[in-house]
């Protein structure tokens, strides 16, 4: 039976119901003061508790699509390659702090000088336009060091972690900088400047990168005050076309919205297990002052239907199943694409809304990007 099984579900309610009915139909009879008795009591909580919470994971589970079967949850699923499909058809210079270097995963580190595996450093972008601020990770490459690369731009990307998400996790649970590296170490990614942040400068709101009226301009933060304080900060292009907006979950809904409302700002755009119409619940609150015009236009496929597409590449990077409505919904956005939107997309056979897919889905969905990245008139 899998993880997900109704049937999985149920006996494990079950199982914890007997536990407790057992539990206190024995508990007389193990009030005594004797050792056995003691280890008697400790046996039946610890195993009640135990059956309450695998019954309540489950149940988590299966609401939240985190694992989609035992693989997924032990690690021991498909490791393959992952096949990408085309559709037929005014900021000063930040503050920043070196943290680290970048590792490969599984490789151990490729040296520690930063011209052999690039660094990492942390950074407060404060935005001139909207006033937000939030603290990220910049990443860049070992060429960035390198005196033959010292008078060359890079292409750079924004990527994001879903809500409510913390910069670190790009580093710590992706390992981003080492997948990179180990792709660029490949000759299969060229190098480019990654910029690492969460989806929202307004916490505790989730502002699902909207310019809120009255609220966070979280919409204007992303595509205005960060490209600025990047480009002003690090030897980074400002032609648009060799930036880019990544994510996963609410930062895979960032990166595809804000392509397609600025494809002069981010002309490419990847989407791991991103939905397609912005959250509504207590973390948000009311994003658009009660317009239905902005609710309409935050919701990626009204947009698809009813305005003209963008001239953007995206990638659509999820699961067929285990990640709830995901397929379908992914399905319905590649049909409804036209030119001169290119839409490519990459889905594996089974997986959780969870870092174990998309560091699966991560090296070949950074190989995409770095094919789409373009700095003008000199070589990367």
């Amino acid at each position: 039976m899998g993880l997900t099984s109704h049937k999985v579900l149920a006996l494990t309610v079950l199982i914890a119901v007997v536990m407790m009915a057992g539990t206190v139909w024995l508990w007389p009879r193990l009030a005594r003061k004797t050792w056995q008795a003691v280890l008697g009591r400790i046996g039946t909580l610890l195993a009640t508790q135990l059956a309450v919470l695998a019954a309540l994971g489950l149940v988590a589970n299966n609401y939240f699509a985190f694992y989609s079967s035992w693989d997924d949850l032990l690690g021991t699923g498909d490791n393959g390659p992952v096949v990408i499909h085309n559709k037929a058809d005014a900021s000063g210079r930040l503050l920043v702090e070196t943290i680290g270097h970048a590792s490969v995963q599984g490789g151990g580190a490729m040296g520690r000088e930063p011209g052999q595996s690039g660094e990492i450093r942390k950074v407060r972008i404060d935005g001139a336009v909207t006033r937000l601020s939030t603290e990220g990770y910049v990443y860049l490459p070992p060429q960035y060091f390198q005196p033959e690369y010292a008078q060359k731009q890079f292409p750079a990307v924004i990527i994001s972690t879903g809500f409510p998400g913390q910069a670190e996790n790009l580093i710590t649970r992706f390992n981003y900088p080492g997948a990179a590296l180990k792709l660029l170490q490949a000759g299969r990614m060229q190098p480019t400047v990654m910029v690492l942040m969460r989806p929202s400068p307004a916490l505790p709101q989730d502002t699902e990168c909207e310019d809120i009226p009255g609220g966070a301009q979280s919409d204007t933060y992303f595509t205005k005050d960060v490209p600025a304080a990047i480009e002003a900060s690090f030897r980074v292009s400002a032609d648009p076309q060799a930036w880019a907006f990544m994510g996963n979950s609410t930062g895979g809904y960032c990166a595809l919205k804000l392509a397609m409302r600025h494809p002069d700002v981010f002309p490419t755009a990847v989407s791991l297990s991103g939905y397609y119409q912005a959250a509504d619940d207590p973390t948000t609150g009311d994003l658009y002052g009660g317009s239905k015009q902005r609710r309409d236009e935050a919701d990626l496929m009204w947009r698809l239907k009813n305005l003209p597409q963008p001239k953007v590449s995206v990638l659509l990077a999820g699961t067929k199943k285990g990640d709830g409505d995901y397929k379908r919904d992914t399905e319905a956005f590649i049909d409804a694409a036209r030119s001169p939107m290119n839409v490519s997309y990459s889905m594996l056979e089974t997986g959780g809304h969870n870092f174990e897919t998309w560091s699966r889905l991560l090296p070949s969905s950074l190989e995409w990007l770095s094919q789409h990245l373009k700095v003008p008139n000199q070589a990367v």
